[in-house]
């Protein structure tokens, strides 16, 4: 991350937390003065502005589930027998899925004059 001093580092966390400049920089031990009339400038510090979108990023990444948790999520509620039935099915289907079960298969012949026959497996209505 971005090379900053030990303040404003303390300054960039906890604007993260609360989002206002003065109080932050308050709790980063900025005197009360600086802190109401320029820590907007800190705000403006190329340093500080990188470090919270870098820090930013690796919030919001935590915040969303990989395809492993969300898989995970779907095996469990699939083998809770404590879960209606109807759930545990919707995530078997879920998983199934994802691991392609369900793709319909369409054969493909490929003539040298660059005729294509497709024949396609029609689903009843």
């Amino acid at each position: 991350m971005s090379e900053l001093t030990e303040r404003q580092r303390r300054f960039s966390d906890e604007y993260i937390i609360c989002g206002v400049a003065e109080t932050s920089a308050l709790k980063a031990g900025y005197s009360e003065k600086y802190a109401r009339s320029q820590s907007h400038k800190l705000l403006a510090n190329i340093g500080i502005k990188s470090y919270l979108e870098e820090r930013n990023k690796l919030i919001e990444s935590d915040k969303i589930a990989t395809m492993e948790e969300v898989k995970e999520f779907w095996t469990n509620t699939l083998r809770d027998r404590e879960n209606d039935y109807k759930d545990r099915l919707k995530a078997s289907e879920f998983i199934a899925k994802t691991n392609g079960a369900f793709i319909e298969k369409q054969e493909t012949t490929l003539n040298g004059g660059l005729e294509v026959e497709v024949s396609w497996i029609e689903k009843e209505k």
